[in-house]
């Protein structure tokens, strides 16, 4: 569909130039403009526009273009309506995607063509803010970036590749006033944020600083891996219940057991002789965390992986296996075709398995409840008393009365929620120092860590600012690499990730129209 229309002859136009009234007319040429759809049809409006002399003659310009408002902008063949929609959808969609929804719209324009307009939309002005997040992201592989957000007005402010303490002073230098900064417990953040804006008050997120504490807490548990098993009930409550001595004579006979021991024997033998972790990691083709957790752990049961055997279909038949065991029939395929005529529909391998005990020698395996996982012990203590279900409530004092570290982890998990609770930090100097005389490795280390940055730990602790903001932004910028198929440059992502959070805001803060 098409318009024609024409500009009038008398109407006075400013110049582009210097901005000088001019009505004296030098010719008239026709611009072809694109226009929004009119009933689902492309429309493209023929305009008739005249060319003007600037009666200035301090100004550059001999002739200009008049400009109709609202209607046409210098060297641009859309109307701003539709440039406003092919922004907001490249903003939204990026480039394959914002072609793809313009098609819908009957606006054909290339990917090509959209990711160009989007690049071409100005930034909005950024505003120092009072209070700063600060967080890095993952880009690609081990490339991280970083992320400034305005903590107040919740917007993204500026995006870059890298995370080093020079480019973030530099853009705190160049962006005075900030006098909150919340981060996470990196070292470059916080010196990026001293050397850039020195008088600003530094705060500790207290997620990070729980989730740092629980990763030791189940760091402890890992090494006294042997003490899980106590958290289960006594045999006379749930029946046979997992013996430590039967269970090394059985995994000490498997192929993970013997794997173990062999790298427990090695590992241990070359820490001894003084050599780092990094060293004996090379040498034995492990990595270097698999390296420290031998080298922590006191016997080669305790880094074993046994899963233990969980509840099945053919629990209900042992008893029936026992009996024709015991009467002579060793045939695992005989055994399967009689379970199958009284209803059991698992298959062949299952009974297999399931005698290969009584080949040895050994009992049938009876179903069992499992130990708790290290993930789950320390769950289980981080989680509060008041929000932890009864069977946690059962097997947890157990397991603590049993094992004295993670009694010791518990109470200073316990202190510490407290602190965080109350929001007193009161009491941080005289819990990082029980912290450190703990005798445990992964709490001893965590206790020079915050003692380092006890100032801000302290105003994550007592203080409202939080990384909150930060995160649910790092959120929509993993968001918005999906959405590109990870093909976008740091550029393309900073344009996105900021101009999307104003325009959400924008279209948030519209009126609707009441329906009539």
């Amino acid at each position: 569909m098409a318009v024609r229309a024409r500009t009038r002859s008398d109407e006075s136009a400013g110049c582009t130039g210097c901005g000088q009234l001019s009505a004296w007319c030098h010719s008239r040429y026709v611009r072809s403009l694109s226009d929004v759809t009119l009933a689902g049809r492309p429309l493209r409006i023929d305009l008739s526009v005249r060319r003007l002399y600037c009666e200035n003659t301090t100004c550059p310009k001999v002739t200009f273009a008049e400009q109709v408002p609202g209607l046409t902008v210098r060297y641009q063949r859309r109307t701003p309506p539709l440039q406003r929609i092919v922004e907001d959808v490249g903003v939204v969609l990026a480039g394959r995607g914002g072609s793809r929804m313009l098609r819908i719209l009957n606006i054909r324009l290339s990917r090509c063509t959209v990711l160009s307009q989007l690049m071409r939309v100005p930034f909005p002005p950024l505003v120092t803010p009072r209070v700063l997040g600060v967080d890095d992201f993952a880009l690609y592989g081990d490339t991280y970036g970083t992320l400034l957000v305005d903590a107040t007005t919740r917007l993204p402010l500026t995006l870059w590749e890298g995370r080093d303490a020079e480019r973030l002073g530099r853009w705190l230098r160049e962006h005075q006033g900030v006098e909150v900064a919340c981060r996470d417990g990196s070292l470059t953040y916080r010196q990026g944020i001293t050397a850039g804006a020195p008088d600003a008050v530094q705060v500790s997120d207290r997620f990070h600083l729980w989730q740092g504490l629980s990763r030791r807490v189940q760091d402890i548990a890992s090494a006294h891996r042997g003490c899980l098993p106590a958290a289960l009930p006594p045999i006379g409550e749930t029946g046979p219940a997992l013996v430590e001595e039967p269970f090394e004579n059985t995994v000490a006979d498997t192929r993970s057991g013997r794997h173990a021991r062999r790298l427990f024997e090695a590992v241990q033998a070359l820490t001894r002789s003084g050599r780092s972790h990094s060293s004996v990691a090379r040498e034995l083709g492990l990595n270097r965390r698999t390296v420290s957790k031998y080298a922590r752990a006191h016997t080669w049961q305790e880094v074993v992986r046994r899963p233990p055997r969980r509840p099945s279909t053919l629990d209900p038949y042992l008893g029936y296996l026992q009996q024709r065991w015991d009467e002579g029939q060793h045939s695992a395929k005989i055994l399967h075709e009689e379970l199958q005529t009284k209803g059991y529909l698992g298959h062949y391998q299952r009974v297999k398995m399931a005698v290969a005990p009584l080949r040895r020698g050994l009992p049938l395996d009876e179903p069992r409840e499992r130990p708790p996982s290290p993930r789950e012990a320390a769950r289980w203590i981080t989680t509060h008393p008041h929000r932890r279900s009864p069977y946690t409530n059962d097997r947890l004092p157990r397991l603590l009365g049993h094992c004295p570290e993670l009694r010791t982890a518990h109470d200073l998990v316990r202190r510490f929620a407290a602190m965080l609770d109350n929001r007193d930090a009161t009491s941080l100097q005289e819990w990082l120092d029980d912290l450190a005389n703990t005798g445990l490795a992964p709490l001893t280390g965590l206790a020079g860590a915050l003692r380092e940055d006890r100032h801000a730990v302290a105003q994550g602790i007592a203080t409202p600012y939080n990384s909150g903001v930060n995160e649910g932004r790092i959120t929509d910028v993993k968001l918005q690499k999906r959405l590109m198929g990870g093909r976008a440059g740091v550029s393309l992502l900073r344009h996105r990730v900021v101009l999307i959070a104003h325009l959400r805001r924008r279209y948030a803060d519209r009126p609707t129209v009441p329906p009539r």
